[in-house]
């Protein structure tokens, strides 16, 4: 960036004539696209920055970019105006507010200068804030690292240009004329070395780049000891502490970590009693018409220790402050409504652990041995579970590992590699309580080297399920959205190895089930071989908030699929819509690219138009295309309705 453009851009930081556009107009762009304006300005940052105060910015440029009045007539050529060809665009408050956020986080990646007076964007911001904790997105797979690394060896402008390209479909004479407004110098120069990077556009939606679904982890704690602050709080934590611990030797109070209590209802302070605890019979679902939580036998070699159950159920119903509590999507985190089932008590890898269920919820308790400080409290959504749903559970996450409690009527468990689908499993072994030694997680995983899969076997087959970062693992399947089969075969593995690995997008969302679906296959121009298509397609504890996943694995390719499309919420590969349609642009060995696109069976042709227009009958496509040309994608369907791409 030169040094006048530099100039211009620290110019531009004070405030702004809203032009034709209202606040109210503003603001409610601001809401309705609040994620997407995050992501920008979190790609348009410089990743200099660090990830932590990269989605820190990224949150306060995009609340800061309300315009400072309530409507003005002046100041209209600061305002992109509205494209109609673009969705996200015809809006005046959305290309408002984005310009504003571009135009911020261009100044927030500027250099500090000795004789320019800094601007407000190019300090850490004040608020959000969160103490204690550095917040960062979750990580994606290889291609969105390398593309991280590609996108930070570009300038601002050239990173702007680039998202608007990708994230926003813009045309390079639209993407010149946002770039202008922002106050770049030069947006054809910045537009030229964007072509530098490839057009990997797709993976800007990937959670790697997703400053609205973080991760969050400590910071320096030895540093933090060593405040004044942290020292009285630690000291009057010390006297709280002393007064209410009441059982000598123990190190836990009556409640443990609970709250003080609020209530002395007679019905929730029954659901509070260890001595109500439903407790099943070992063989008692032998006999029982269900197959499912409600016929679990209490296990563990801590059923009979009531202190540790009493802090339990009191930690369930008063989680304190210093409780790290988590729920699945869709999951009342509230206390038991009455007496719960014990499932599981026992020490796991340095934890006294405790798993309840109230028949919609399992709940798991956890509390380090010799400490009285590190209680975890873990909500998940079970209801309508059947023997496959009800088949594991996690009981303990520890160094990367994962430990499964398995259901009495499973016969053997085992461990398996999806990426290697022909590698036989290896039998994992159980204690007497039915918990497995520990496994990886794949959810925890830096990369994607190999997913690990628990495969389970009882009297009516062969199940395979996965760790998705919750108490449940989610059931694997493949076939048609109204057929789905587990997968057993050597066809079903295969296919499961190109897709594991973009499990991540569906991962701690809740998932209960899995399935894939080969619904195309084409042998693409001048190659050899054929490309596959496939749908995976997610579906909740809760039965909202499925996500749909439009996967393209090309001939010869090694790697995982490529992701294509993906939705959430929509019908589409289900059992109420099996039909999905979806495109890529692909380059062949020639170096030519093409449009390839896949439709379900019931496609009777497809059509494209914007950048490229073409038609087809069928349900495949394959047609020649310049680089970085968009386009939309339609089919029809064999009774004359119209449907869109996967989006």
């Amino acid at each position: 960036m030169s040094t006048q453009e530099t100039q211009d851009l620290a110019a531009s930081d004070g405030p702004r004539s809203p032009g034709p556009v209202d606040v109210e107009q503003a603001e409610a762009a601001l809401v309705e696209h609040y994620p997407r304006l995050v992501r920008i300005a979190y790609l348009v940052l410089p990743p200099s920055l660090g990830r932590n105060r990269r989605v820190l910015t990224a949150h306060a440029l995009a609340q800061r970019s309300l315009p400072r009045r309530r409507a003005s007539g002046a100041g209209a050529g600061t305002v992109p105006g509205a494209r109609r060809a673009d969705e996200d665009a015809v809006d005046p408050g959305y290309a408002y507010v984005r310009a504003e956020v571009l135009r911020q986080a261009l100044i927030a990646g500027l250099p500090l200068r000795r004789r320019a007076l800094p601007r407000r964007a190019q300090f850490p911001p004040l608020l959000p804030q969160v103490w204690g904790l550095r917040v960062f997105p979750r990580a994606g797979g290889a291609d969105e690292l390398a593309l991280d690394q590609r996108l930070s060896a570009l300038s601002g402008p050239a990173r702007a240009a680039y998202v608007l390209r990708g994230l926003e479909r813009q045309g390079d004479p639209e993407v010149l004329r946002v770039l202008g407004a922002a106050g770049v110098e030069d947006p054809k120069a910045a537009l030229a070395e964007a072509d530098g990077v490839e057009a990997q556009y797709v993976l800007l939606e990937s959670p790697e780049f997703d400053p609205c679904s973080l991760q969050a982890r400590p910071t320096d704690l030895m540093r933090r000891r060593q405040h004044g602050r942290a020292a009285l709080a630690a000291a009057a934590a010390v006297v709280v502490c002393g007064a209410l611990l009441g059982l000598p030797g123990d190190g836990w109070g009556r409640n443990g970590a609970a709250a003080p209590s609020y209530a002395r209802n007679p019905a929730a302070e029954a659901a509070l009693d260890p001595a109500g605890l439903k407790r099943v019979g070992t063989a008692d679902w032998q006999a029982s018409a269900r197959t499912d939580f409600s016929v679990w036998p209490a296990r563990g070699g801590l059923t009979g220790d009531s202190a540790l159950l009493r802090r339990a159920l009191a930690v369930w119903a008063r989680p304190g402050p210093a409780v790290h509590a988590s729920a699945t999507p869709g999951t009342p985190p509230g206390p038991p409504m009455g007496p719960s089932q014990l499932l599981f008590a026992g020490e796991v890898d340095a934890n006294r652990v405790v798993i309840l269920h109230d028949g919609l919820r399992v709940v798991r308790y956890a509390e380090p041995v010799g400490a009285t400080s590190g209680v975890a409290l873990d909500f998940a959504r079970t209801d309508g579970a059947d023997a496959v749903g009800s088949a594991a559970l996690v009981v303990s996450r520890a160094g990367g590992n994962v430990r499964y409690l398995t259901a009495p009527w499973v016969r053997e468990a085992a461990v398996r590699d999806l990426l290697l689908p022909d590698k036989a499993p290896r039998v994992l072994t159980r204690d007497g309580y039915g918990v497995t030694e520990p496994i990886p997680s794949p959810v925890t995983a830096a990369s994607c080297t190999r997913w690990t899969a628990l495969q389970l076997r009882d009297e009516s087959g062969t199940r395979l399920l996965t760790d998705l970062g919750e108490l449940a693992p989610a059931r694997l399947t493949s076939g048609p959205p109204g057929r789905p089969a587990d997968v057993t075969g050597a066809a079903a593995r295969e296919q499961w190895a190109r897709i594991a690995c973009r499990l991540t997008a569906v991962s701690s969302h809740g998932v209960r089930t899995v399935n894939s679906w080969a619904y195309a296959s084409q042998r693409p121009p001048e190659g050899t071989g054929r490309a596959e298509w496939w749908c995976a397609r997610a579906e909740t504890w809760r039965g909202t908030g499925s996500r749909s996943l439009a996967l393209f694995h090309a001939p010869g390719a090694t790697g995982p699929a490529v992701l294509a499309a993906r939705s959430e919420g929509t019908p589409a590969c289900g059992v109420k819509d099996p039909r999905v349609l979806a495109g890529v642009v692909w380059q062949a060995k020639s170096g030519r690219w093409y449009v390839l696109a896949a439709g379900s069976p019931d496609f009777a042709s497809l059509q494209l138009t914007g950048g490229v227009k073409a038609r087809s009958e069928g349900a495949l496509m394959a047609v020649k295309a310049a680089p970085g040309a968009r386009a939309d994608l339609v089919g029809t369907l064999e009774d004359g309705r119209r449907v869109g791409a996967l989006r």
